[in-house]
């Protein structure tokens, strides 16, 4: 072990604490707009069935928040233990988000899932309602600082340096600085996505095993319906990150799209090996003049090349692979989001009482597609912008700790086998919670079918006095 890096292992501890860490935030964030929404759907409706989708969910939502809080309180003991330059340096802004989203998580968030799991029956309902409604303003408001912070060490702004440390010159420009619309935006929308498909994805799930009820249908409806609609909104949200970090973090985008030599007119490289020794493309498959259009909104724009920032520009390989990774989920997501909605399209004759066995399954595997969008992503940015933690203001290098390597080796490999046991529980037990749900209002008249018919469409229940509010 003494022969290896240390620098190299802090990195990838980190990566590996970020990696199983941002997993459970991004289902949180969403889920609990999703489960206000059936909240609301029981409030105002009286229909059991909306309680029924909440009851479930809720017990997910404990679960992933659980995992989000502890493991995001291993991963900020890093800052100390394998990055103390990072506090030492820009801890006059680092520590007050932070301290932010811990108060906005612990004491809002914590407080009133409480109510919402154990005090329905002592509380009012529009104080049931009221709680739920504070957990997922408090979940954003999380999101919002933790993400105010990233897009700060992406694009430092108000601050000025005094005997080598970061001062505050305004919070406003710190909290809003450049990238921090987009990053927020676009997080928001994958969180969103990433609900859509585990909504979905386990509710086909239930489906396919004979549980046909209006809550499954309903909580199915939902998800499915929410991923149709925000898809297009990330593919634009994309698209005006793309230009922002163009504008701010040239280097990263080169990475992404695989360009060396700045030029008009650059193509839209499809594949490719990037190699750093060479510093060229091999086997490149790429559509002429593609990528400046995108890019710069022009068939002959200017993009600027890694060649310009040569020993300053991050690794190109993960980068530009982990965003093909990215795009080519989002792209997945949107032709089954789109297809599973025409097929239960509000238009069709029968429309909310049909599904097809090959649609449902589809959805299964899909269940968590968001995570892999995500994590990709999360790469490209993260990835994106080495070799600097802030911006032109600290290096990775400067700010990692002496800490030996054996050390560190022994503690990367204590938390992979840890996570690696957790995440599988996690998955484990969503999927035992739908196979043991139950139902007081099962199917009526509905044969005992199951879902081996692979070819066969299979018709859900028909609710009459309950159609109105699953198609709404």
């Amino acid at each position: 072990m003494d022969g290896l890096d240390p620098f190299l292992l802090a990195r990838l501890q980190f990566a590996a604490n970020i990696t199983f860490h941002i997993l459970f935030p991004t289902i949180s964030i969403s889920l609990g707009w999703v489960l206000l929404y059936f909240k609301l759907r029981f409030v105002s409706s009286k229909e059991q069935y909306w309680m029924d989708a909440y009851q479930f969910w809720v017990k997910i939502f404990a679960l992933t928040f659980a995992l989000g809080v502890v493991s995001g309180i291993t991963m900020s003991f890093q800052f100390g233990t394998n990055w103390p330059g990072y506090m030492e340096k820009v801890g006059n802004i680092a520590g007050p988000l932070l301290a932010y989203e811990v108060l906005t998580a612990f004491f809002l968030e914590a407080t009133m899932l409480g109510v919402m799991l154990f005090a329905r029956e002592r509380v009012s309902e529009r104080m049931h309602t009221t709680a739920t409604l504070l957990v997922a303003g408090g979940t954003t408001l999380s999101a919002f600082w933790i993400l105010a912070l990233n897009s700060w060490m992406q694009t430092p702004a108000g601050f000025e340096m005094i005997n080598g440390k970061a001062h505050v010159t305004s919070w406003f420009a710190v909290i809003f600085n450049p990238s921090f619309p987009y990053r927020l935006t676009h997080m928001l929308l994958a969180s969103g996505l990433t609900v859509a498909f585990l909504v979905a994805g386990i509710s086909a799930y239930r489906w396919l095993r004979s549980e046909r009820s209006a809550e499954v249908m309903a909580g199915l409806k939902t998800g499915i319906y929410l991923a149709a609609f925000l898809i297009p909104l990330q593919i634009l949200a994309g698209d005006a990150h793309g230009l922002n970090t163009l504008e701010h973090q040239p280097a990263k985008l080169a990475a992404m799209e695989g360009i060396w030599q700045t030029e008009k007119g650059v193509p839209a490289v499809l594949f490719a090996l990037p190699d750093e020794k060479t510093r060229s493309n091999r086997y490149e498959i790429a559509i002429p003049k593609l990528a400046s259009l995108y890019l710069t909104h022009s068939w002959d724009g200017e993009v600027r090349g890694l060649n310009e920032f040569e020993g300053k520009h991050p690794p190109v390989a993960p980068v530009f692979w982990a965003f093909r990774i990215m795009v080519g989920v989002g792209m997945l997501m949107l032709l089954v989001s789109w297809a599973t909605t025409f097929q239960l399209a509000p238009w069709k004759k029968n429309s909310g009482r049909t599904l097809t066995v090959w649609h449902a399954r589809v959805l299964v595997a899909m269940t968590f597609a968001g995570w892999i969008a995500l994590i990709a992503g999360w790469y490209v940015t993260e990835i994106g912008r080495q070799p600097w933690l802030v911006t032109g203001v600290l290096t990775a290098a400067d700010a990692a700790s002496k800490v030996p390597a054996p050390r560190i080796a022994l503690t990367l490999a204590m938390y992979l086998t840890l996570y690696l046991a957790l995440i599988t529980a996690y998955v484990s037990v969503v999927f035992y919670l739908a196979r043991h749900r139950k139902h007081a209002d099962r199917p009526f008249g509905e044969d005992d079918q199951t879902a081996g018919d692979t070819e066969k469409e299979l018709n859900v229940v028909n609710y009459p006095e309950k159609e109105g509010a699953l198609n709404a």
